[in-house]
């Protein structure tokens, strides 16, 4: 072969090798993201099909059609989809963590206590991937198969190794980042931590199972292991070393306990509300509440109290609130002379209306924990968070008068209003869809979320406009990675709440805390002052699901309903989005004011002052809560 042969002979194997890296590369960075993108897709649909048939096509159109199969497939599309979603999760380094003790630490004990939390993650992924795969075996020996659609279960199950596979793949890559940015001797360090945390268990040390459970769970909390895989690994922990209940338990538990068409709503609820976000609506909320109100003195700031409402009843969640409303308002308050840090804790603390007026993830989460009615609980949020909306309203008129922040007057004030209100008309819809399918008996909650995200993919895409093709993806992606974080925790501590039910542990903290006092108020008193300290350094998704099976016997025991302590439970912790050390608003609102947390920390403590007494009054007042579910119930 010549020199010239040779040389296009190694330009050649350098091009395929080139375009096989790119086509690596591609895949590394999408491969997920394909999957998420049309089951998020076909759940809206098929979900959305479900409703409008039977109510259109059956009633209506008097059209017989098999409904039988939406349900179980929507359910089996969100359970794949879940674990689909966590790989990305696990590579973005965005799982729901507690980072109070780490981030005190230097930064290369840091990179170890990283480096121990894949270690143990990893330890998880294998022992998920080894018993789901093993009982995968098992029902292709004895096969089963689902109600309406006969599918075998068997492959269902194998989301069990495919998601955990590249779960595991995941922590590897992680693992290799973590090993270039500091150094092989730190990786070393941080997985002898991992095998000092689970040495104790790995000798089987006599520990009850409570002190295994407990034990295990806080240290894997103080080291910052993901509170999903915290929950799961001392439960899988207790299995094995005290033989509470066999190991692969497990493994089926982390598909069944999610099996529930209730909790299908939870990434219906954030792809509507992100997709109002992408699509413009919450821009026309804004403007139309600055049209009716931007006159008053401090206008424009009790306008992005009334968007963050309005946009509440969109999208269920608190930091989204903040983040759709905030980048719009914070600059405009700033440029008509508002404090900046004012402005800032106004909008963060406005935010946390975000989980109290429907839809509401919170609740829905609670709903399940507590085997209560999501609707009722809905219903139960809606005056608490008005209340909260109506005191932060009086307060910035009261700071408004107090700094001269005036308003901006209009010569056209009234065609102004009316217009923007008019052009909002799409956006103000949407709780009207979500609600009033609910509570006429049209929908069920999850129906009403496909819906709503539905209409907001229509009303972004061909109406708004502000759904392109540059963020669609990126919103159903974001919307499945952000639910899908949320699923694991509830699967894993249904899974560690079961093991808790066994040693009777609920029972006996009721018992410890009811020893304390009998009387109801100072025991709600105690319930209070412990969820806002929980609040301080546990996201609220993660204290529901941990503390509901703990408090709601001592509630249920005083006399309080299960509805309205669903409420003070998530009022109690929406203000734990604006306390330090864990405030999410006060994170995603210090973003995009660009400004120090401690400066809006300051300037939010009125308003969390105010929250307080507002959650004093829905506590001892259970009218607050319950005379609108009351009132539907009859």
């Amino acid at each position: 072969m010549s020199f010239e042969e040779q040389a296009v002979r190694n330009q050649e194997d350098f091009e395929v090798m080139r375009k096989s890296h790119g086509v690596w590369d591609w895949l590394d960075k999408n491969f997920e993201k394909i999957f998420l993108t049309v089951l998020m897709l076909a759940l809206i649909f098929i979900l959305s099909y479900q409703a409008i048939g039977r109510y259109v096509i059956v009633k209506l159109l008097k059209i017989n059609i098999d409904l039988s199969w939406p349900e179980e497939i929507s359910r089996i599309i969100f359970i794949w989809m879940t674990y689909l979603a966590i790989p990305i999760s696990v590579k973005c380094r965005d799982m729901i963590r507690v980072t109070a003790v780490v981030d005190h630490l230097p930064k290369r004990w840091q990179d170890r206590l990283w480096a121990a939390s894949d270690f143990l993650f990893f330890i998880f992924g294998l022992a998920i991937l080894y018993f789901g795969t093993k009982h995968i075996h098992t029902l292709i020996v004895f096969p089963q198969v689902t109600t309406a659609t006969n599918l075998s279960y068997a492959l269902l199950y194998m989301i069990l190794p495919i998601g955990f596979t590249l779960i595991i793949i995941r922590l590897i890559q992680d693992i290799v980042k973590l090993y270039k940015e500091s150094s092989a001797k730190d990786l070393i360090i941080g997985f002898a931590v991992g095998v000092l945390v689970i040495a104790p268990a790995l000798l089987k040390i006599p520990f009850t199972p409570a002190f295994y459970m407990f034990g295990y769970f806080i240290v894997l909390i103080a080291i910052g292991v993901p509170i999903a895989i915290s929950l799961g690994m001392a439960a899988l922990i207790t299995m094995f070393a005290a033989n509470t209940l066999p190991i692969s338990y497990i493994a089926t538990q982390a598909y069944t306990s999610i099996d529930s068409s209730t909790i299908v709503c939870i990434p219906l609820f954030i792809v509507a509300g992100t997709f109002m976000g992408e699509g413009g609506l919450s821009e026309r909320l804004i403007k139309m509440a600055d049209s009716w109100l931007g006159r008053i003195s401090g206008g424009l700031g009790m306008a992005t109290v009334v968007a963050c409402m309005m946009f509440a009843a969109m999208s269920g969640s608190g930091p989204a609130t903040v983040a759709a409303i905030g980048s719009l308002t914070i600059p405009a308050m700033v440029e008509r002379g508002y404090d900046k840090y004012f402005s800032a804790a106004l909008v963060a603390a406005a935010g946390t209306i975000g989980v109290m007026i429907p839809p509401s993830n919170p609740f829905v989460v609670y709903g399940v924990a507590a085997n209560a009615s999501v609707g009722d609980l809905f219903m139960g949020g809606i005056t608490p968070g008005v209340l909260i909306g109506l005191v932060l309203i009086f307060y910035t008129y009261y700071m408004a008068k107090k700094h001269g922040w005036h308003g901006v007057k209009s010569e056209h004030y009234m065609h102004d209003a009316l217009y923007a209100t008019w052009d909002a008309k799409w956006a103000l819809m949407v709780p009207i869809i979500i609600l009033g399918g609910i509570y006429s008996g049209l929908t069920t909650p999850t129906e009403a979320a496909a819906i709503a995200a539905l209409y907001g993919l229509i009303v972004g895409v061909f109406l708004y406009k502000g759904i392109t093709k540059r963020n669609f993806v990126r919103a159903l992606v974001d919307s499945c990675t952000t639910s899908g974080v949320i699923i694991l925790l509830i699967a894993m501590a249904t899974i560690f709440g079961h093991i808790l039910t066994m040693e009777n542990i609920p029972t006996q903290v009721a018992n410890f805390i009811m020893g304390i006092s009998n009387n109801q108020i100072i025991i709600m008193l105690m319930i209070d002052i412990l969820l806002l300290i929980v609040g301080m350094f546990m996201e609220a998704l993660a204290a529901i699901v941990i503390l509901t099976p703990l408090l709601l016997p001592i509630a249920v025991q005083c006399g309080v309903d299960p509805i309205h302590f669903g409420v003070i439970m998530v009022v109690n912790l929406a203000i734990g989005f604006i306390t330090p050390p864990v405030g999410v608003n006060l994170f995603v609102a210090s973003g995009i004011s660009h400004s120090r947390l401690e400066d809006i920390s300051k300037a939010i403590v009125p308003m969390l002052i105010l929250m307080i007494a507002v959650l004093l009054l829905v506590t001892f007042i259970p009218g607050i809560s319950m005379w609108l579910p009351n009132l539907l119930s009859k």
